[in-house]
């Protein structure tokens, strides 16, 4: 056999393509196209090992146009053992080559799985060549066998000169079968981690628990549909497979930096908490003091009604602002005049109606958060960013603590931490951003306000998109990829 110019030609060019290939099925793909055109045969088969057995990977028969196995499809077939009688098995447990001119006269090896298939196919199996394929450390990682090598129309046996050029290019896609194997155990040690700091964020408090798993859900989800419509030509940019997994880590780990928040922070349910009970205490002992004031003459008895049935309603005012989501307009001034009132004692000593955190804590227009601590909650992005900067996060994932550490930031320059705008936030950043409100908005989880119905949260994501803060398209967009995918938002499943 000599090979032609053409034929080095192809050799070269697989050995390149074999190299950069980074999608395990295409590689696959890859390995049976090019043993197949440089042996001119009719058909072949890819196992891989697995677990003591070979399974069937990709299978091709020209003549018959069968092609299984392309693009990831599972072929519904049982399993090689590995029994010395099977020819693709005894390759490889000898590690050896083997080459066989016609299967209906061999005796060495077992044949009648090929002779019932062309029983029933109207096939003819007559040559064959089989190649065990080897990691660099010499472990097993299937087999390649060929079929029926042909030369102007005719099956021939496959000429011996071809073994080592099939087998160099075993040796070659073994080594990137290999390589993407470690790449991928670094990826899945990569993902265990990710996993692990999620489960410890949401473990630490009952609140919040299913956030950062719908987060990343949303993401992913998101990105693959953006994915679509840019193959429909409906959108203009392609998440790849490394821009994904960026994005999805950066998902899962955004809220990494919640660990370091203390929990009366993180589980703040109400306003007040605790302190509604020392209120509540204080105005009992204040109406003491004033029903005391009164058997003591200091006060008149009408005073002394007034001044309990004023402590009655500010104990109700207390309670029920205390719980509301949103301070109205029309209770802050009630709030500000009781924070303002004092019991002062025959001896002089003075005690407001509520200390100085009691009031911060009643005037919170929104949440359950004062200023100071969700000033204290808001540093959490800051510290995701400082965790995640210490991870040696390789190439593929360096975009990874700059995208978590930013899903609060805003396109006008009103977020933070670092008050980033348009031109400073690429698309993922924007879909974090976008992501993160919307599960926050319909959590069933938060302890300071009722999960949202989903109209009114796209309502509030596109009046945020009016105002400059988020994407209009990607509003637009996520929407419809949440009806279209008729998604259950209010839970983690």
């Amino acid at each position: 056999m000599k090979l032609t110019e053409r034929q080095y030609e192809e050799i070269l060019e697989m050995g390149i393509l074999l190299t950069i290939e980074k999608n395990h099925n295409r590689l696959f793909e890859l390995i049976m196209e090019n043993a197949m055109n440089i042996t001119n045969c009719d058909g072949g088969t890819l196992y891989l090992y697995k677990d003591g057995e070979l399974h069937f990977k990709i299978m091709r028969t020209v003549s018959l146009g069968i092609y299984q196995g392309g693009d990831g499809e599972i072929i519904d077939m049982p399993p090689v053992p590995l029994r010395e009688e099977n020819v693709c098995a005894y390759s490889a447990i000898h590690e050896e080559i083997v080459n066989i001119a016609d299967v209906y006269h061999s005796e060495k090896f077992d044949f009648s799985g090929p002779r019932k298939y062309d029983a029933l196919t109207g096939y003819h199996t007559q040559s064959m060549l089989v190649i065990p394929l080897k990691s660099r450390n010499g472990e097993l990682i299937g087999v390649l066998q060929l079929i029926n090598a042909m030369e102007k129309g005719q099956i021939v046996p496959f000429d011996p000169d071809y073994e080592k050029v099939v087998l160099s290019l075993a040796s070659q896609a073994s080594i990137s079968i290999s390589n993407l194997r470690y790449l991928r155990e670094i990826k899945d040690m990569m993902y265990s981690y990710v996993v692990t700091m999620s489960t410890i964020i949401d473990a630490r408090t009952p609140y919040n628990g299913s956030h950062t798993n719908n987060v990343t859900k949303y993401a992913a989800g998101f990105v693959d549909y953006l994915n679509k419509e840019y193959a429909a030509g409906r959108f203009g940019e392609h998440f790849d497979e490394d821009r994904k997994e960026q994005l999805v880590l950066a998902a899962s780990l955004h809220d990494i930096g919640k660990m370091s928040i203390p929990l009366s922070i993180m589980n703040k349910s109400t306003k007040l908490v605790r302190r509604l009970d020392d209120i509540v205490v204080k105005f009992k002992l204040l109406k003491s003091y004033y029903k005391i004031d009164f058997y003591e003459d200091r006060i008149s008895g009408e005073e002394c009604e007034g001044k309990c049935r004023y402590l009655e309603e500010a104990e109700a005012l207390v309670r029920e602002v205390n719980e509301l989501p949103d301070l109205p307009d029309e209770l802050e001034p009630k709030i500000r005049e009781l924070a303002e009132k004092v019991y002062r004692s025959a001896d002089g000593e003075e005690i407001p109606y509520l200390s100085e955190e009691e009031a911060d804590c009643l005037l919170i227009k929104r949440g359950t958060l004062t200023p100071a601590e969700r000033k204290v909650m808001e540093s959490h992005v800051v510290i995701t960013s400082e965790i995640l900067s210490k991870i040696s996060f390789s190439t593929h994932y360096s975009d990874v603590p700059r995208w978590a550490g930013a899903h609060h930031e805003f396109l006008d320059g009103s977020g933070y931490p670092n008050h980033l705008t348009a031109e400073q936030m690429p698309t993922e950043i924007r879909i974090l951003s976008l992501v993160d409100i919307f599960e926050a908005l319909i959590a069933v989880d938060r302890p300071y306000k009722k999960p949202m119905p989903l109209d009114k949260a796209f309502e509030i994501l596109t009046s945020m998109a009016e105002e400059g803060k988020l994407d209009k398209g990607l509003v637009t967009r996520f929407q419809d990829y949440i009806r279209k995918q008729k998604i259950d938002c209010r839970t983690d499943d």
